[in-house]
């Protein structure tokens, strides 16, 4: 479901535009930039989100590029 919502902000951008995600877990921390690379886009960058606290946080920011 998260690249279903991530699919749809980059569809909406136009070409050449970047987006940050928020992603929360492994999983999707998996599935997403493959699955936005299998399309087309370009991952710049992945990651961990500043969580304020001594344990690492398991929620990442991924930025992506859209295709253009």
């Amino acid at each position: 479901m998260t690249f279903v919502r991530t699919r749809l902000l980059l569809d909406r951008m136009p070409p050449g535009a970047t987006a940050t995600v928020r992603l929360a877990g492994k999983e999707p921390l998996g599935n997403v930039p493959g699955s936005a690379q299998a399309l087309g886009h370009t991952v710049v960058s992945i990651v961990p989100e500043a969580s304020g606290r001594e344990a690492p946080s398991d929620v990442w920011l991924v930025t992506l590029r859209k295709a253009g």
